[in-house]
């Protein structure tokens, strides 16, 4: 079934910077006959000399929450209404969120090429497969090494560990210098090739082809560019679970102070990561765990924290290692420094510097409805501190009349053995049994129907 047309839709217009030229015969008459016309400043002034004389012009620029109401206000009054997009207006453009706070029957999209689509085709660069993303957002500083989801260059961040190419719509404070910097902080410099086109369509076009990160950086850039991205060479293919204890650095010369491989698999699993989970690792010695769910939860985040100076340096040097973006770590003592963190979906404890009950409830009451907590411990004195504190706050939940099953909690002993040669046969050798200790906050839909 065909949706019915409506009668005097607003037209959203992609517009490129050769103006009038960049318009069909059909955009170009919806702009000359429109009564009202919305669009940033720059491309206002672009198309000045075609809107006919009575036309109401409003600058979008800082006032994008406004532009549903003076759509709306015009269609109501019975007026031509016209928004100027850049490009095509359903690529990182206004047309979904005029979509969203209006509706679909009232646009009609006239999109134009992207700038993406003519930097591929001046460069000769094939697109379909390319990852696109925007950096158009917030201006939030220089990137580092860790930094949170809210950074402005997050999204690509992650995108260049898995993409083989990449086009990005930049903004004057996330320019291509800033980019090729994240790269070259990243340990990316000599894995990718960036080309940037600035001033498309216009008399200064120029074109920057086959930039390594490092010359990039160094420059200076055009205000109005886009950037493509592409390998030189793969992406290593890491196991995502269950990577060998040897692959990570430990400490010396006491070496072995790891979470593991039998254990941190089990430990992952009754995690029950997801992944867009928000997982915090408390007392991350080697960063074994948080590195693992980082690898498992690729659009989700890990937040760790290690309060030992020589460990905290070890589990950077292993981060630097992984290839990979979503991983922040930083040095402190928990519970200090976790009311910063976004509320966690999964919560892993490897240590804690002796307030374990505290850190325990201050985790229960953050952790996420549906969220688990798994504990690893070796000393009986720690098991008994935990055990008591959930059961202290099972209890509690109870006397809230909270709803039955709101928090539920079991202890899982593992014991592994390795074989290790003796002369020319194996024998097996013990690991130290560990205790894990796990508690899940049900959904309140789960514990309605326990």
């Amino acid at each position: 079934m065909n949706p019915v047309k409506d009668p005097n839709p607003c037209r959203v217009i992609g517009v490129l910077d050769d103006g009038v030229a960049s318009l069909s015969a059909t955009a170009l008459a919806h702009l000359r006959t429109a009564d009202v016309v919305i669009g940033g400043a720059r491309t206002l002034a672009l198309l000045r000399h075609e809107f006919k004389p009575q036309a109401r012009l409003h600058d979008l620029g800082g006032q994008l929450k406004a532009v549903p109401g003076w759509v709306r206000a015009a269609r109501e009054a019975h007026l031509a209404c016209v928004v100027l997009a850049t490009g095509d207006p359903l690529c990182h453009g206004i047309a979904p969120y005029l979509a969203q706070h209006l509706c679909v029957q009232a646009l009609d999209i006239l999109p134009n090429l992207s700038t993406l689509q003519l930097a591929c085709a001046r460069i000769g660069l094939a697109w379909q497969e390319a990852r696109i993303v925007s950096v158009h957002g917030t201006d939030a500083g220089e990137w580092a090494v860790g930094s949170p989801p809210g950074h402005g260059l997050y999204a690509l961040a992650q995108a260049l560990r898995g993409e083989r190419r990449l086009l990005v719509l930049t903004s004057p404070a996330n320019s291509p210098d800033r980019i090729a910097r994240l790269l070259l902080a990243e340990g990316l410099g000599d894995d990718y090739q960036m080309a940037v086109a600035e001033n498309l369509l216009q008399a200064e076009e120029r074109l920057h082809t086959e930039l390594s990160p490092a010359q990039a950086a160094a420059m200076r850039f055009a205000e109005l560019n886009v950037v493509l991205l592409w390998r030189l060479r793969p992406a290593p293919q890491l196991p995502c679970l269950g990577l060998p204890d040897s692959a990570y650095e430990q400490r010396q010369p006491d070496k072995g102070l790891i979470t593991k491989q039998e254990v941190r698999a089990v430990s992952l699993a009754r995690l029950q990561l997801r992944p867009a989970s928000v997982v915090w690792d408390i007392g991350a010695g080697s960063g074994s765990v948080g590195l693992e769910a980082a690898r498992l939860c690729r659009r989700g985040h890990v937040w760790a924290i290690e309060k030992n100076e020589a460990d905290h340096a070890i589990a950077s040097r292993n981060h630097a290692r992984a290839g990979l973006s979503n991983y922040s770590l930083q040095l402190g003592r928990a519970p200090e420094g976790l009311g910063d963190w976004p509320d966690p979906d999964a919560v892993f404890i490897g240590g804690s510097g002796g307030e374990l009950a505290e850190l325990i409830n201050r985790v229960l009451q953050r952790l996420r409805p549906g969220g688990h907590l798994v504990m690893n411990f070796v000393t009986l004195e720690n098991l008994a501190t935990a055990t008591a504190a959930l059961q202290a706050a099972s209890t509690q939940a109870a006397s809230a009349q909270a709803a039955p099953g709101t928090l539920g909690w079991d202890v899982l002993q593992i014991q592994a053995a390795r074989s290790k040669p003796i002369l020319h046969m194996h024998r097996m050798a013990a690991e130290n049994p560990v205790w894990l200790v796990c508690a899940h906050r049900a959904h309140p839909e789960e514990a309605l129907n326990d």
